[in-house]
């Protein structure tokens, strides 16, 4: 399984499925949620590395302040 590409799928979809998050925890949880529903056969290494991976992109786009600004 590419985790490079389920990265980019999160990042890609998280205006959507995080819609109104503004704090790294509640993202954490929601994309902890959207790695069950998608790819329940992730191993628990893997889906800590998916997460970790997608909250640096993210804080790296600015996604939280944008979050908090509208």
């Amino acid at each position: 399984m590419d985790l490079k590409s389920i990265v980019s799928e999160i990042c890609d979809e998280a205006d959507d499925f995080l819609a109104g998050v503004n704090k790294r925890d509640e993202a954490k949880a929601g994309i902890a949620e959207w790695l069950t529903i998608n790819h329940v056969k992730l191993p628990p290494a893997d889906k800590k590395s998916v997460i970790d991976q997608s909250l640096r992109i993210l804080d790296q786009e600015g996604f939280f302040k944008a979050a908090r600004s509208e």
